[in-house]
């Protein structure tokens, strides 16, 4: 009686165990949203060749990540013949995240994640066009309204610092470009991708956020005392 009895015990106490691990999953639901910005666009702002700004967003839904951002660009470029080149557009991007850093108490995070960006902007082209007779000859063209679409895979790191204060950092493999729109010359530069022709384009940006919880962190029920 005694050996049954241990024995069934033990089975018990082998079955608890085995429910453990499932009782701590991770929930799927909004824990926070978290907003911020690339703090590099805001300092190349200063040149004259370059002037933006970029917001970044996500929502911690444990594991996972929903991460948003909108930008916008203007770029101005000396050509070496003389001419110039001016864009100006506005940019997003869409995608998910995927913390490999689920267990960390403060939610510091290192992921991988995927991306689906578009982009709308217009430019143009004056180009400088020497004559013997006539002297240099001015011509612009332009293209008003042109699209363009890409993918990216992203990896980078968010740190806690102070409270909700958080830093991290992003690095974007950007591919698969699509352009529509290209009608009077032949699109340069995407705000948001960089210069078309290379292929696979990439990307760097250093941020600042701030968190806002959406509820307090849940915590696991008491175990029963045993008299």
């Amino acid at each position: 009686m005694t050996f049954a009895q241990s024995t069934v015990a033990d089975d018990t106490t082998t079955r608890v165990k085995a429910k453990k691990p499932d009782s701590l999953r991770e929930k799927f639901y909004p824990r926070t949203f978290r907003f911020g910005t690339d703090v590099l666009a805001l300092i190349l702002s200063r040149s004259v060749k370059f002037s933006g700004w970029e917001l970044n967003g996500d929502i911690d839904f444990g594991k996972y990540y929903a991460a948003v951002d909108i930008g916008s660009s203007r770029r101005d470029y000396i050509l070496s013949t003389g001419g110039s080149y001016h864009n100006e557009g506005t940019y997003w991007r869409a995608g998910m995240d995927a913390n490999l850093l689920k267990k960390d108490p403060d939610r510091t995070m290192f992921f991988m994640g995927l991306r689906y960006a578009h982009s709308s902007w217009r430019e143009e082209v004056t180009v400088i066009s020497p004559d013997p007779y006539f002297g240099a000859t001015k011509y612009q063209l332009n293209n008003q309204a042109v699209t363009a679409g890409w993918g990216e895979i992203t990896t980078g790191l968010r740190v806690k610092v102070w409270k909700e204060f958080w830093m991290g950092i992003t690095a974007r493999m950007k591919f698969a470009l699509h352009v529509d729109g290209g009608t009077a010359i032949n699109p340069y530069d995407v705000p948001g991708y960089g210069t078309i022709g290379k292929g696979i384009n990439w990307g760097f940006n250093y941020q600042i956020f701030w968190r806002i919880p959406f509820s307090k962190p849940r915590k696991a029920p008491p175990l029963p005392i045993s008299k």
